[in-house]
């Protein structure tokens, strides 16, 4: 049993498809197969099952998936110990953000930490707050940008960024634009334009409608909350977003308080608690803490 096989394993087992496993490994896709084929041989067991469009694992593969991983966890981690006692800073470290952050600054964190530690390869993707709480959890991120409209779930630690209000937003002529505020029960009327569900401000939104009751209706929704904004100025409906989005189109829309609940929106940073074994992801998530805003 050597480490290749068991990485080019794991790697069919979350593609769920040879040719993406082997364009993932930069090795060709025959090579993967018979690589696996050697392996599962000297196991005396399957450990995919190809018989239809996509590789899935058998019930001796999925028995034999965490152990394979922990295998490559372990070499990596030997390969990271001998570094850091080196006094180096290497590796990979896996970020996710929700398409609101912007202003914590990321790009500008990540640049000054490429300058400090230039052999640490960084992945950013994007996502809702939802699965990247669930891909912290699992190792597939160290650490992430998220929305939260409660605590954090066990093993997560959160450090927060911003704190804000969520306001309403309409065209000047559009829905509740002779008001300055509303209350949310005025909200569940007009077509209204939201982040999508699993996002910090959708839970927020729709957790805020529940206790009052209410059911709004949701008619447009959009990863980015610059183009609820654009929407609602178009005059398609009422948008909630942050405030200091709102402040920042004030000139252009119709920006009204939501009060009788007020709500709020929480960016944090989030990572697992323990944190994770790498150096070179412990090194990001201390720089992002002393780096990244807090409010004041």
């Amino acid at each position: 049993m050597e480490l290749h096989q068991l990485a080019y394993f794991v790697a069919v087992a979350e593609e769920g498809n040879f040719t993406r496993a082997a364009e993932r490994m930069h090795v060709a896709q025959p090579g993967v197969s018979a690589q696996i084929r050697r392996l599962e041989r000297e196991l005396g067991q399957e450990l995919l099952d190809r018989s239809g469009r996509t590789a899935r694992l058998t019930d001796v593969g999925a028995a034999a998936l965490p152990h394979a991983r922990a295998a490559l966890a372990a070499v990596r981690g030997v390969r990271e110990a001998v570094d850091e006692l080196a006094g180096l800073v290497r590796g990979q470290v896996a970020l996710g953000a929700v398409t609101s952050a912007g202003p914590v600054g990321l790009p500008d964190l990540l640049a000054r930490f490429h300058e400090r530690y230039p052999a640490v390869e960084i992945t950013l993707a994007e996502a809702n707050s939802d699965t990247m709480l669930t891909a912290l959890r699992e190792g597939r991120l160290d650490l992430a940008v998220v929305g939260l409209a409660a605590d954090p779930p066990p093993g997560i630690t959160t450090q927060v960024l911003i704190d804000e209000p969520f306001l309403a937003v309409t065209a000047p002529s559009g829905p509740l634009a002779d008001r300055a505020e509303v209350a949310l029960a005025d909200l569940a009327g007009p077509p209204l334009m939201a982040l999508p569900k699993g996002t910090g401000l959708r839970t927020a939104l729709d957790s805020a409608f529940a206790a009052e009751g209410l059911t709004p209706r949701i008619a447009f929704e959009a990863a980015d909350p610059n183009v609820l904004v654009q929407l609602a100025l178009r005059g398609l409906g009422v948008a909630v977003v942050p405030e200091s989005l709102a402040r920042y189109h004030e000139g252009d829309v119709r920006v009204l308080d939501i009060v009788r609940p007020r709500l709020r929106g929480v960016l944090a940073l989030a990572w697992r608690d323990p944190g994770p074994a790498g150096p070179a992801a412990r090194a990001l998530i201390a720089f992002a803490r002393r780096h990244l805003p807090r409010p004041s």
